[in-house]
């Protein structure tokens, strides 16, 4: 198996080095780097490992930010000091989480998960990557826009802050907390897949709504909820008979 080994620690390299010669002598480490400048450019050079040994606190930084450059594909086993950083780790391609000093059990327990994972014979995922999906998941929602602005600007818009969309006359609008609008050239279908389901709620073919823009509902003729919100709209919001269930749901799970 041809392993990578990212660590600036030389006493850290020589132990790792050493315990997997004694419990995977299969493995083959293709290179031992130092640094996110050097990880980026030996990736960009060469096929990906089958497996990455990678220290967080690294020469030039924290090499998360290796994942804001580059997609690593492989398996990821972290190394490191500092247990503050368990769930962050297990967003990205992390098979496991080592703290040192790494004994010679925490590298065969290690091992063992990754041949588990790898298993093709197996057709129930493990328990806890539901768990790692979603996290993967919730990352790629949008937190923020950037909308064009008079001129050449652009203005950094929060997610947070738009309390709906909507369509008027063709056009895909915004409005903010503030009152503010802007135009989006998405449509609400593809807005509502960027956005957190979980603050956001498609009621109809002109609304997007935001839970913190709710002010009340009212109940409304065959069976239907009629939503008011915090802004004056220019037409009522109706939720039809088929979507108040999982409206409620929406509403009272978030």
């Amino acid at each position: 198996m041809k392993t990578l080994i990212i660590e600036d620690e030389k006493a850290a390299v020589r132990n790792l080095n050493a315990l997997l010669s004694e419990v995977a002598p299969e493995i083959e480490v293709v290179a031992v780097l130092d640094s996110i400048a050097e990880t980026l450019e030996w990736f960009s050079l060469h096929t990906p490992p089958e497996l990455v040994f990678m220290d967080i606190h690294l020469a030039d930084g924290s090499a998360f930010e290796i994942f804001e450059h580059i997609q690593i594909s492989c398996p990821v086993i972290f190394t490191t000091a500092y247990d503050e950083y368990a769930l962050k780790a297990f967003k990205v391609n992390s098979v496991d989480y080592l703290m040192k000093p790494i004994a010679q059990s925490d590298i065969k327990k290690a091992l063992e998960k990754l041949s588990c994972l790898t298993q093709t014979t197996s057709v129930k995922e493990p328990d806890y990557l539901p768990l790692l999906k979603a996290l993967r998941k919730e990352e790629n929602y949008k937190t923020h826009f950037l909308i064009p602005v008079k001129g050449d600007k652009l203005l950094p818009v929060a997610v947070e802050e738009i309390h709906f969309f909507h369509i008027e006359d063709g056009v895909v609008k915004a409005v903010t907390r503030q009152d503010q609008i802007f135009i989006f050239s998405q449509t609400l279908d593809e807005l509502n897949d960027c956005l957190n389901p979980q603050h956001f709620f498609r009621v109809n073919r002109q609304y997007l709504i935001s839970r913190k823009a709710i002010r009340d509902v009212d109940l409304w003729f065959n069976s239907r909820l009629s939503i008011n919100l915090k802004h004056p709209t220019p037409e009522k919001i109706l939720v039809s008979k088929a979507r108040v269930s999982e409206f409620k749901d929406w509403f009272t799970n978030g």
